[in-house]
């Protein structure tokens, strides 16, 4: 389910109450593919609930460049819902899911492997709230961008 912050932290008080684990995740997701989804299966797997941050179209932008977002932010959204490791997903514009992180305090941040852990967003809150950081290992060779190069080559 699509949701907006203010809705997604009073969820947030009735998991903790319920005592279930929130994972958080965050990424572009511009073009779902394999390792997308195998990133999501096993950040689930550290936790009840799984909440995905996704990039804004003009955030992807920002930060991939002009022609990206190649799917618009209400698709890849509804794409990312479909999947059953996600229990809920959050558009953001900023560059950075910090403020989600901030106010969320998920009890579990996950990313790709292919971040230092001193470079992960929202760390330091997390883990000042007893939460952990989770660097999940990425599918070799998998990715968005490699994608969009081997389409625009021919």
């Amino acid at each position: 389910m699509i949701t907006e912050l203010n809705a997604l932290l009073h969820e947030r008080r009735g998991w903790k109450a319920a005592g279930r684990a929130v994972v958080f995740t965050n990424g572009c997701f511009d073009l779902l593919h394999p390792g997308h989804v195998a990133l999501l299966e096993k950040a689930r797997a550290e936790g009840d609930v799984l909440v995905v941050g996704l990039n804004s179209d003009a955030s992807v932008t920002r930060l991939k460049g002009a022609g990206r977002p190649i799917v618009p932010a209400a698709e890849r959204a509804e794409v990312l819902c479909a999947l059953e490791a996600v229990t809920r997903v959050v558009v953001y514009e900023d560059d950075t899911p910090q403020a989600v992180i901030a106010a969320l305090l998920p009890d579990v941040l996950v990313k790709g492997a292919d971040w230092a852990k001193d470079a992960i967003v929202g760390r330091a809150e997390v883990e000042g709230a007893g939460g952990r950081v989770v660097r999940i290992e990425l599918v070799p060779d998998r990715s968005t961008t490699k994608i969009v190069d081997r389409i625009r080559s021919g």
